[in-house]
Order: C-alpha cells, then structure tokens, then sequence
C-alpha cells in the first residue's frame, strides 16, 4: 500500500534569545514542521528571499530593525501576504499589541511561551492561511475581477482578470496603485462616511467605463474591491450631440441614471460645488431649469444613438 507523504509545514522562527529559539526549535521539530531561524529581521529578510514559509514566529524587541518594521517590510512583499505572522514579546500593553497588528500581524503571545498555546495558535493560523489561499484560487478559476488594497490604496493582490484590466488603465506591469482621487475616496468608505450605496463606488480618472466598488474588509490592512465595466454611453456622445464639454458630458450621464449631486461628486473625484457650478451649465445649454428635464434630454439622446 502506498501512502501519500505530508508535505512539512515551515516554520521561520526570528528572536535574538538562543533559549528561545532552542525552545521553539525542538517544539516545532516535535511537532512535524520544518524550522528555519534568524536572530534579526535582516536575517529574515535574507532567508524569505529563498523561501517562503508557512508561518513566521516574530519577537517585537530585537536589535537594530525591530520586529515591527520586520513585519511591515516582510507584508511588502506579496509573496508573503498570505503568510500568518505571529508576534512573540514580553510586552503585554495595549498599544503594543495594536502596534503588531497594525503592522501585519495575526497574533500576539507573550513571553514566556507556552509550548502547547503556541502550537494551538500556529495550527488554527495556518489553517486560516489555507482557506484564504483556496478560496483565493477558486475566484481566479471562476474569472471574477476582484482585488484587495491596503489602507493606502496598494494594490496587494488581484484575480487575473482584474489585472489584466488594471495593467491596461494603470499602465502598470509590477506595483499597482490607485490613482488619485482614489485613495481618498477609499479612506472615507472605510470610515463609512460614503453615504449611499453608489458613492460606494468610483471611477478611475480617465476612464468612466472601469468602476471600482467597495466589498468589505478583509484584514486590518485589507480591503476587497470589485472592478466592474459600466456600458461605454455617453459622456463623449452628450457632448457632441448636445454641446456640452466633457466634463458637462460625464455629470450628465451619471444624472441620467439617478445619481444624487453628492453621488457624481463621490464617481468623479469632484467637490459637491463643482458639480453644482457644472449643473447650472448643463441646464443654461440644454434650456432647462431641472436635474428631472435634464435627465429626460439624455435619456432621450441616448435612445436616439441605439
């Protein structure tokens, strides 16, 4: 009878304690797991340029690079970005522990270590980290355009299909990023300061079809947006067709299809005002003293156009 051999899990321990790391070492050793060992972050570094392993033990306190700037840098990297990293400190404050969160990590324990704790935590973290990977490749297979950005509007990972899209607006190969304004609209939708439920959508600048729309958070540091491509209608032809600018052409659009003022402000990356300033030209060029007649001459020059 032939039996299938596990693949060991690798476990990258990084503490400048010798006790420590011995203690750890024999633990996960015991436990069925591969241990590789760095007494400072920089040792990290090096090693995670090698191999990526299935969970990394961090201690908070270290000489020179401290392992909070080790979290942060080695989360930089989106080969690791699914990889549990668990703090190890004797620090037991509040602020300390939002501070390992904050920079990365899934899990605080403090010293000294519990053998038995530890290994709990390890096994619920790493199984955590599987779903999360599976359920990530079911959405590539199933061709969804969804993707997840740091607080700071860094792109951290996305389907194919959604960077395929992204390659071709962003002219991007490597690093994603959104462009301004959208960063901003990020922070407030994460603030929950988006209002309606179209605001908690934007387009990207330059171009009105590709929309961004908010689904959730994921992580401290991880938010999941979908990419969804609105029928290309208009701005350009109610320009033309009824001699308003661009910008007139793209605030009349999205009135046409029932956005409030504050909804096209939040779309286009513009101020509330602005888009009054523009309203009030749309209704001088077209004759008409309302968002309601304004609307129906859109809607009107559209059905014209199919």
């Amino acid at each position: 009878m032939i039996t299938e051999t596990r693949k060991r899990d690798v476990a990258l321990v990084v503490d400048d304690s010798p006790e420590t790391l011995r203690l750890l070492t024999d633990a996960l050793d015991g436990a069925g797991m591969t241990v590789m060992v760095a007494l400072d972050g920089a040792g990290a570094m090096r090693i995670v340029d090698q191999i990526t392993p299935d969970v990394i033990l961090l201690d908070a306190v270290m000489p020179g690079m401290d392992g909070f700037e080790t979290c942060r840098r080695l989360k930089h990297d989106a080969g690791l970005g699914n990889v549990p990293i668990i703090f190890m400190t004797g620090l037991a404050e509040t602020e300390h522990i939002v501070r390992g969160l904050e920079a990365g990590g899934v899990d605080y324990v403090t010293k000294p270590i519990v053998v038995e704790e530890m290994l709990a935590r390890i096994r619920v973290h790493l199984a955590n980290a599987r779903l999360t990977q599976s359920a990530r490749a079911a959405l590539d297979v199933s061709g969804r355009y969804l993707l997840a950005v740091s607080r700071q509007g860094k792109v951290l990972w996305a389907t194919p299909q959604a960077q395929k899209l992204l390659s071709a607006t962003l002219n991007a190969d490597d690093e994603f990023a959104l462009p301004d304004p959208m960063p901003q609209w990020l922070e407030q939708v994460q603030k929950g300061k988006a209002g309606t439920k179209a605001a908690s959508m934007a387009s990207f600048p330059g171009n009105m079809t590709l929309r961004l729309q908010f689904m959730g958070k994921l992580g401290a540091n991880e938010f999941l947006l979908r990419l969804a491509k609105e029928a290309a209608d208009t701005p350009a032809e109610f320009s033309s067709e009824l001699g308003l600018t661009t910008r007139e052409g793209e605030v009349l659009s999205w009135l046409s299809k029932g956005k409030t003022n504050r909804d096209i402000a939040q779309i286009l990356g513009l101020s509330p005002r602005t888009v009054d300033k523009h309203l009030e030209q749309i209704y001088a060029k077209l004759g008409v003293e309302n968002r309601t007649a304004a609307a129906a001459i859109a809607v009107n020059a559209k059905n014209r156009k199919t």
